[in-house]
């Protein structure tokens, strides 16, 4: 058991599809729970920084003065 467990999630996911996702899994090395928090992370992290720029640039675009550009 992890130090650290992560709370379980329930997902649908059809038998078919689940076991070809455990082949490849399993080809690449890795767990599927695994491998589904590093897809969960990497969408989260690209979300997170597409957040930051949209807030800089409405900020940008509240500035005085951008009616000069």
């Amino acid at each position: 058991m992890a130090s650290n467990p992560t709370p379980q999630r329930v997902i649908r996911v059809d038998d078919e599809t689940w076991s070809a996702y455990g082949q490849l899994c399993e080809e690449k090395g890795v767990a599927r729970s695994a491998d589904l928090r590093m897809y969960i992370k990497r969408e989260v992290a690209e979300w997170r920084k597409k957040q930051t720029l949209d807030r800089r640039l409405k900020h940008l675009g509240e500035q005085p003065g951008d009616d000069i550009l």
